[in-house]
Formats: C-alpha cells, structure tokens, sequence
C-alpha cells in the first residue's frame, strides 16, 4: 500500500517537534515564507567571555547567537542570514589583531572566520569598521566567503550617488530559491544595500580625509533602489547601520532609520547602531514606529541588540503574481541569548556553538595572553568604587596614560609644546553593579584591567595596606582604613 504525504501533510504532523512559524505553516501555493535573521554590533564578541574582567559571562557572544541559527533555521522553510555592522572593532581581541599581531595580506580575521563558519549571506559595514584604517578593513573583508555592501561611502563622488565610485559595491543582489507552501521551488531576487553614518569623516578622520567621501543615507537610498528594482530585484532590504531617531529627514543625519525606511521601493530595514532592541518597549512613544507589529513607516524592521545578545528575526509571507514577488504580511521580533530573573541575575538561553568557538579558539587563546600582560606597576591600590562621585586614581591613570601618548607624538610637529587637555570616562564604575568595578591590588597593572587573581582581593588602605575596615574617602575616592588617621594620596590631575 502507497502511502502519499503532502509537504503541508508533514509540516503539520511534525510542528510539535520542528516547531513551524505560523507562515510556513499557512503558506499556500504561489506563497513562501521567508525568513530574515540579524546580527549587529557584534564588536568582535565571538566568544562569552569579558576580557576586561577576564572571566566568562553568559550576555554576550557570536557563538551563543550562533546557538538560535539552527533552531530559527529549522522555524522556516526559507531564510537569508545577515550581519548588519560594527563587527571588526570594540574589544580586547579586536585590539590585538589591529595593534600586536597585525593583518597581513592573505590573513584571516577571527570574526570573519566566525561569520564564515555561520554561512552568513551577507554585511554591511558599520562606524567602527573604520577604526583601524582602509588597508585593515580591506585586508579583512578580503576573507569573508559572503559580500558586504556599503552604498554611502565613496572613494570619489559623481554628479549623483549612482555615480559614485564607492568603497564597496552599493548593493548585492542575491538570486535565492525559496519553497512555496505546495513543495515548490521558486527564484527570487533579493536585494540588498548597505549605510553607514555619514560622521564617520568625522569620528574617523585621520583614516578616511583624502580617502574617502560619505553620502547622506536617506538621499543615497533614493537614488540606488529604483536602480535596484529596475534590474530585478523582487524585495530589497535595507541594511542600515544607523539608528531610530528622529521621523523627519534632515541632511546628513546619524540615526536615519525612519525617514530612510519612508523610501518607496524598501521591503524591510535592518537597524543597528544604538546598541538597543527593537521591537521593545524603548521605542514605545518614537514617530512613525509600531512596536506592536514591530514596523517603522510601516515597513517589518528589527534591531538585534548588541555583542551577540539577541537574534533579530523578520519573517515575511511573500506571494508570487504575474509581477513577481510581493509581502503579505509580516512580523519582527528579537530573540535574547539570555535572561535575568527577578534578581537581577543572569540566566543562559543557550549553549555556546562549539564549531563557531574552534574557529577563533586560538585567537581567543593569544588576546588572553595579550591582556594578561602586565603594563606597569603601581604601589597603591586602583579601584573605581567611586568614580561617579569623586576623582578617581584608576581613571587618572588612563588619563595621564593619554597625556603621556600624545605628547610623545607631538615631538618634532608643529605642535610640539602646545598644552594637552586629556579627558577620560568612568565607563566601569561603582553603583552598576560588582562586574562594573574594576578593583586592582598593588602589583601589576594589566591590559585587562584587573589582574586574573586580583577580583577577589579585598582592598586595603591606600596608605599603610591594612586590610581592616575603612572609613575615610580621600578626594581622589581612595579608601582610608578606621584606624590610621593618615589622608589618602593625591594624584596630579592633567
């Protein structure tokens, strides 16, 4: 006896184990669900682990995400991969592969090697990709087994953006396969343009003036995708490396998401840049945004956190008609890494992928060396307990750190003499919690940090080291003990 089962048939029968999205359930024929799944802002966060504090954590990591990638692979018949920026820059592993091993011709970088192990499909670049020059970011891409795009940024400007001769190609227009609701294989044109703030002369200018030149965003975008469409493009999706700010279009503006998904012709925007979450409630009361149905200009969009912490995911039902392709309906959602419970505390959603871990193992293996360097010494104890409120050694020392720098590299220059104002922040500071001190024994001073033994070590008094309880705040927020009436040490302040 023959037994005939339908695609639908099976779909159906094996929901509870695959757990199906309701529009690969629903599909009909002529109708496919696609999927699109978002990474950004991973700033060389492959592997959980806090190499300022140098320990393991479970909120950040490529390869926690790449956890989701099968189960949200396995949701959808159909599904496209993208990273949407600022993956080369933003942490100790970034550092030590611009700055102490270097990026030869021929050499693989290790987030690149993590998104190649991924399959993604495609990038976009974001603010940070600059950071470290053109040569670098170009030695870079040159390893990735996917295109990346970027229609803003041009290495000489024409009398129009379509004239442009850009960085990077403008757009990529992918020709996928997708399965309708009947077990059908159809083609399908998927378009794909990249941006960049426009700032980044600014914010990168030593790299980038003389180089290149950067476009408005929105103004961009309307000259590329009629361009797009004209040569097949049956859904074009925005990759946009700016953030959600303002509704109304002003030239040159940062966070462009909104007027920039407004351009006829965009089927779904890609949002990163402010390191947020949308959909979320901090987009609640924003102009032209739906957080319930996670659009912005009523376009399905997303914003996938940042480090790793969350999946965007858009899931389109697309119909196929004499004209090609077209959405029916939509929905946007992040999906979290982790969780935190009514205390606060962190709980894991996810294992760590062990494939996307071997490919940046040793890597990760060297930036832990790199960071357990010791620098420099200090005979008094540095901790930023009270950074917010006080002046505070372990920021001080960044800044004469910077001061120090800087007038090295101002000998033999014009500039050479000129006052130098050094100004640094208390980003790891007291009140946000214990994994935001930063506490550090007299001994050595660490790249990261705090040495691998110094986190549990109890500060003692800044001036005989006594271990007992301390009462009295110097200015500088160096802790006195209860029994010594000698004042904490002063530091010069720049």
């Amino acid at each position: 006896m023959s037994i005939s089962l339908s695609r639908r048939g099976f779909l159906a029968g094996t929901a509870g184990m695959i757990a199906l999205h309701p529009f690969s359930l629903r599909a009909a024929t002529n109708q496919a669900h696609l999927r699109i799944m978002e990474t950004t802002d991973l700033h060389v966060h492959v592997f959980p682990y806090d190499y300022y504090g140098d320990r393991p954590t479970d909120t950040v990591g490529l390869a926690r995400t790449a956890a989701l990638i099968n189960d949200i692979r396995a949701e959808a018949t159909n599904a496209l991969l993208i990273d949407n920026g600022d993956f080369l820059q933003g942490n100790p592993m970034g550092d030590y592969i611009a700055y102490e091993r270097g990026m030869k011709a021929g050499d693989m970088h290790p987030v690149i090697a993590a998104m190649n192990t991924l399959g993604f499909d495609a990038s976009t670049l974001g603010n940070h990709e600059f950071n470290y020059g053109l040569s670098f970011l170009e030695k870079s891409l040159a390893g990735a087994n996917f295109p990346v795009v970027c229609a803003n940024v041009a290495k000489k400007l024409g009398a129009s953006p379509r004239e442009d001769e850009t960085l990077l190609p403008p757009y990529v227009i992918l020709d996928h396969t997708v399965t309708d609701g009947a077990g059908e294989d159809h083609a399908i044109r998927v378009g794909l343009i990249g941006f960049v703030p426009p700032q980044i002369m600014g914010w990168d200018r030593r790299h980038l003036e003389g180089n290149v030149q950067a476009r408005d965003i929105v103004d961009t975008a309307k000259a590329y995708v009629p361009q797009m469409i004209e040569e097949g493009c049956d859904i074009v999706v925005a990759l946009c490396h700016s953030g959600i700010g303002a509704a109304d279009h002003a030239d040159g503006m940062e966070n462009a998401a909104i007027p920039l998904a407004a351009v006829d012709g965009i089927d779904a925007i890609l949002t990163g840049h402010s390191h947020l979450v949308f959909p979320s409630s901090n987009y609640a009361d924003f102009s032209g945004l739906d957080v319930g149905t996670g659009t912005i200009m009523g376009k399905p969009a997303v914003m996938g956190g940042f480090w790793g912490s969350h999946m965007g995911l858009i899931d389109l039902m697309i119909e196929r008609d004499g004209a090609g392709w077209r959405v029916l309906s939509h929905t946007s959602e992040a999906r979290p890494i982790y969780e935190r419970d009514a205390d606060r505390k962190v709980n894991a959603l996810v294992e760590s992928a062990p494939a996307v871990l071997a490919s940046v193992q040793q890597e990760h293996d060297e930036t832990l060396a790199y960071v357990r360097r010791a620098v420099g010494k200090t005979d008094a104890p540095l901790h930023s307990y009270f950074a917010l409120v006080a002046d505070d050694p372990s920021v001080q020392v960044v800044s004469n750190a910077q001061e120090w720098y800087i007038t090295q590299m101002m000998v033999g220059t014009e500039h050479e003499g000129l006052a130098i104002l050094s100004a640094a922040a208390p980003f790891k500071a007291g009140g946000r919690g214990d994994r935001s001190i930063t506490p550090m024994s007299p001994s050595a001073m660490w790249r990261s940090r705090t040495s691998p033994t110094s986190t549990s070590i109890p500060t003692p008094c800044a001036r005989c080291a006594s271990p007992g309880p301390r009462s009295r705040i110097g200015w500088n927020a160096l802790p006195v003990c209860s029994t010594r009436s000698h004042p904490a040490p002063k530091m010069r302040l720049c």
